[in-house]
């Protein structure tokens, strides 16, 4: 019988791997241009971490286990209690805000559905040591510029925003006693899931005043000054205010969002916001912090819908075509000098016809091929170009390990890996 992967887990061929690197690679790229660094934590930790930020609640939730040295450990489900252990650690080192970012694999024991597995990839990023909301701003930008790049506009998706301490001060002003503050927080959490008379219900006799600030979308002041700024930045059409939005998770403290697409075909698509209390309860260390995660898993489901599912093409710039055995190692060399170069090369491993070679090298999107034969001798080589059907002898010189052309190769080392 043979083996099959775990329920909840993906295997990645090439063909999945091409769409998860290109992912990844807008991930990394737009963070980088807002000045986000790049970092990273272990898989496992040990399980009082996700207990102290959580409860007793999430061990349900996780793959944990004791290890060879008898301490209580778990898969990593989520980053943000790594990144809060991380920065309380050594925060002193680093000059504020810290802007970094991370996509780790996570794990959760949940029931695999549509859009929600055992195992993801998720893009997270994080400004730490910064009071202002600026922050925020900062934040929801860089949000939806990674959603442009992967071609999806404000027809497509839309951020709603919201603040948590705008129920706070509700609730005080209410004289709502602070212990039960969770309870109305959950409440409006589980509106859109449950029927609406469950919700009134819970809401008691706050609840009129309650759905009316929510259907009026009411602001305060640190609202209003976050889309201020949002607004411009140009990105008005993608910011809506929805005061349901209030991350049922206990730990966040101000602005919170969530992305949704506009079908309202899947779950939350992203969603972060303020948690100023994280690091000091997971490192005894203030220090104010917000940040966001998406997950690989929702938004390639969307993309794959509208047909804007991104792919990572890896070419070889050049293939070589070896014209007979007796210049096999004349191409050797020459390969080892292209790759030195920086050029990507590929080459038939096992004799065959130099028709074959041309046809596998235009299976795999080769941009040239060089033909390796006789005039090896002389330092030249065919050089022909596979989509313009066009073909040249060039000169060539290879030192200290390079290869050099005359006229000069019609592509870039850097240019010879397609995306």
């Amino acid at each position: 019988m043979p083996f099959q992967n775990l329920p909840g887990f993906r295997d990645f061929y090439p063909e999945e791997c091409s769409v998860r690197e290109a992912l990844f690679e807008v991930w990394r790229k737009t963070a980088e241009r807002y000045g986000f660094e790049r970092y990273d934590g272990p898989p496992l930790e040990l399980l009082d971490l996700y207990r102290k930020k959580s409860g007793d609640e999430i061990v349900g939730q996780l793959y944990n286990f004791k290890d060879k040295g008898d301490r209580e450990i778990a898969l990593r489900p989520e980053m943000t209690p790594t990144l809060a252990r991380m920065a309380g650690a050594r925060q002193r080192e680093f000059k504020k805000p810290m802007k970094w970012y991370a996509i780790p694999q996570l794990f959760r024991y949940e029931r695999a559905q549509r859009g929600r597995l055992r195992e993801h990839f998720q893009w997270n990023c994080d400004i730490l040591g910064e009071e202002s909301l600026g922050a925020e701003v900062e934040l929801i930008a860089l949000l939806i510029e990674s959603f442009e790049k992967l071609g999806l506009t404000s027809k497509d998706i839309v951020v709603r925003v919201s603040d948590r301490e705008f129920w706070s001060e509700f609730l005080r002003a209410k004289s709502i006693p602070e212990e039960q503050h969770y309870e109305f927080f959950q409440a409006l959490d589980k509106m859109e899931r449950e029927d609406p008379e469950k919700t009134r219900e819970k809401l008691g006799p706050l609840a009129d005043e309650v759905l009316q600030a929510i259907e009026s979308r009411a602001t305060n002041a640190r609202l209003r000054e976050v889309l201020d700024r949002l607004t411009a930045l140009g990105l008005k059409d993608y910011i809506e205010v929805d005061l349901r939005i209030v991350r049922g998770l206990a730990y966040y403290t101000g602005v919170v969002f969530e992305v949704h697409d506009r079908e309202r075909q899947f779950r939350a698509i992203a969603g972060g916001g303020r948690y100023d209390g994280l690091v000091e309860l997971i490192s005894g260390v203030k220090l104010p912090a917000l940040g966001f995660g998406m997950g690989d898993v929702v938004i390639l489901e969307l993309l794959k819908d509208l047909g804007k599912q991104p792919k990572r093409i890896k070419r070889p710039g050049v293939f070589l075509v070896i014209s007979d055995e007796a210049f096999r190692d004349d191409a050797l060399r020459m390969a080892g000098a292209l790759r030195k170069s920086g050029y990507a090369v590929e080459y038939s491993l096992a004799p065959a016809k130099v028709g074959k070679q041309f046809q596998v090298a235009e299976e795999k999107g080769a941009l040239f091929a060089l033909v390796v034969d006789a005039q090896i001798e002389e330092g030249r080589c065919g050089l022909k170009d596979l989509h313009a059907r066009r073909q040249e002898d060039v000169a060539f010189q290879i030192s200290n390990g390079r290869i050099t052309f005359q006229p000069a190769l019609p592509l870039a080392p850097d240019e010879s890996l397609i995306g």
